[in-house]
């Protein structure tokens, strides 16, 4: 079975300073249909204005990802981490059992467009934990790179959870594809452009859910950047 969502179908909520679409259920956008997928809690897509940011706030038994599409993020934690993430860096935090951070684009004249991806955790209560690593271009073309994983193997991050995350650029006559155990879910992010997923047409902020599937194809692609999730059910 494959669904489609459209990007319209999102909660939206403008701020301001921050613009932001709700792929599920968060903070004043509720909606019962879409209050996740498998272990897959959160995907926000969020523009933050020059100059502004997310102020010293707490997360708890939450994995945590960051992927930034342009601008630059800057991450200030109770870890001890300051850190800068850029255009293809993926950064992963794991509250645990409880991490203060603050998120802010300190750029004068540039939106800070990225994305928030939560993730359930498969232990609670464990140590707070920070990643973060670069994956060009040229790792993600014409294929699905692993850029998340629970053993963080092929060089991805690792995630305290039952989850894997790709990482795909695509276009032209460029094809992937990931055979998938139909027991789980899968959930294809399309980040921009267009691509076909299993045949199943998608355009930018479009997401298909895919469930008893044993493989998802990604084909037709114009200047595309897709995100795809490996979750237990």
């Amino acid at each position: 079975m494959l669904q489609v969502r459209k990007s319209q179908e999102r909660g939206y909520a403008d701020h301001g300073w921050l613009r932001s679409f709700h792929s599920f259920s968060f903070a004043g956008y509720y909606d019962e249909a879409h209050m996740g997928f498998g272990n897959l809690r959160v995907i926000n897509e969020d523009r933050v204005a020059a100059g502004a940011g997310f102020g010293t706030h707490g997360h708890k038994d939450m994995e945590i990802i960051s992927y930034v599409l342009s601008g630059e993020l800057a991450h200030k934690d109770s870890m001890g981490n300051v850190e800068s993430i850029p255009p293809g860096d993926v950064q992963r935090m794991s509250a645990g059992r409880g991490v203060m951070h603050s998120e802010f684009n300190h750029k004068a004249d540039e939106t800070t467009h990225f994305l928030q991806i939560w993730i359930l955790p498969k232990e609670r209560g464990i140590a707070p934990g920070y990643e973060q690593k670069q994956f060009s271009d040229a790792e993600k073309r014409g294929k699905l790179r692993l850029v998340a994983s629970p053993d963080g193997s092929d060089g991805s991050v690792t995630v305290n959870a039952d989850a894997r995350l790709y990482a795909g650029l695509l276009d032209g006559d460029e094809k992937a594809s990931l055979s998938l155990d139909p027991a789980r879910k899968s959930y294809v992010h399309l980040v921009r452009g267009e691509l076909e997923v299993n045949g199943q047409k998608l355009s930018g902020g479009d997401a298909a859910m895919l469930e008893g599937e044993s493989q998802v194809s990604l084909a037709a692609g114009k200047d595309a950047e897709v995100l795809v999730f490996d979750l237990a059910a």
